[in-house]
């Protein structure tokens, strides 16, 4: 992999996507990695980020009255107090999995001259995949934060996957083409050196695939 230039300093935004109480032991409850340490570095990117002077826009998912996740007015789809509390620069109500269907988030991105989305939060596979895969569509440079991130289990009639399994693949996947995929404490370091984070590409990363199975 290397580093790719943009020829000047990305201006950042950290989107923080659906860090709500019902993934902390409630209806949907994160699996992998633990809830505790993604929320714990998704409270450290957001300080991070102030110090930094990088915008900070939370997202939250709201449904019915009557949905068993993220029912409007309802304890479990209202901020984690550890969020709630941090200074944020925007908030985001949405009903689609990406934070930018039907929200005026990308408005927002534009007026501020952002051009590379920092994006954390819940999760992994479904609202995050869907923002971050948006943002790409858009034409905005996308950062995700690996570990400030979570995933869940599914069974259904296509099989079975495990919350660890989701979570890798698809950061296998998005570092591939949509995002370049690092720690919490690798993009502070960035943040604070200048450096960028290392991206790679879709035959690249089949290549080495390749050789892998080689051996």
């Amino acid at each position: 992999m290397t580093s790719i230039s943009i020829g000047s300093p990305p201006r950042r935004a950290l989107i923080v996507v659906d860090a709500q109480n019902d993934y902390d032991g409630g209806a949907l409850a994160i699996r992998h990695p633990p809830i505790r340490d993604s929320l714990a570095n998704v409270a450290r990117a957001m300080d991070a980020a102030a110090t930094a002077g990088v915008g900070i826009v939370v997202v939250e998912q709201l449904a019915p009255q009557d949905s068993p996740v993220f029912a409007k007015g309802g304890q479990g789809a209202e901020l984690h107090p550890e969020i709630a509390k941090r200074p944020r620069d925007h908030r985001v109500e949405k009903t689609l999995p990406s934070a930018f269907a039907g929200t005026d988030l990308e408005e927002w991105l534009r007026a501020a001259a952002v051009d590379t989305v920092a994006v954390a939060g819940y999760m992994t596979h479904n609202c995050v995949l869907s923002t971050i895969i948006h943002a790409v569509h858009m034409g905005f440079a996308v950062e995700f934060l690996s570990d400030a991130a979570g995933s869940i289990p599914y069974l259904n009639s296509a099989g079975y996957a495990s919350a660890s399994d989701i979570h890798r693949v698809v950061n296998v996947v998005l570092q591939s083409r949509f995002a370049a995929v690092l720690e919490t404490a690798e993009w502070i370091d960035r943040l604070e050196t200048g450096a960028l984070p290392e991206r790679d590409d879709i035959y690249a990363s089949y290549r080495r695939a390749l050789a892998h199975e080689a051996g």
